[in-house]
């Protein structure tokens, strides 16, 4: 998976927004293909007006600190790519980390306010807030 320092370098390189989109794009191509049983009403984003969906893996490693995996697919080419963005940010980290990461300011870093359209950030919205709700799950079930 892409690093978001990677996604970061890389937006900076493309002035062009049809380029950044591009780009976005083809992140949403890196996406590990969901199966069928994958694209369920437990694991689909509500709030999004394409439809998304975020699968959660906990790995409780040790008895430390569990980490929160997932997985993700949209039916709309440009929103895999922003879940790719999302996952990059969240996937593979522990609960405090998702919740000490403010994806909001790393989108605005990348100009999605300006450039994405209000039912867009909207999802993108949502999608962080499930991934911050499972977090706090998480932190909760482990203490």
């Amino acid at each position: 998976m892409t690093t978001i320092d990677e996604i970061r370098d890389n937006f900076e390189i493309l002035d062009e927004w049809d380029d950044r989109y591009r780009y976005v794009i083809e992140l949403g191509r890196t996406l590990e293909p969901m199966s069928e049983a994958e694209h369920s009403a437990e694991n689909k984003v509500n709030g999004c007006v394409s439809q998304v969906w975020l699968q959660k893996l906990i790995d409780h490693r040790d008895g430390g600190a569990p980490i929160l995996k997932y997985r993700g697919d949209s039916d709309a080419h440009i929103v895999r790519g922003l879940v790719a963005i999302v996952l990059s940010l969240y996937s593979g980290r522990t609960p405090q980390e998702i919740l000490a990461t403010d994806a909001i300011a790393v989108f605005d870093e990348f100009g999605f306010r300006d450039h994405l359209t209000p039912q867009r950030s909207n999802g993108l919205r949502s999608m962080v807030e499930r991934i911050k709700t499972d977090a706090k799950e998480a932190l909760a079930e482990a203490s």
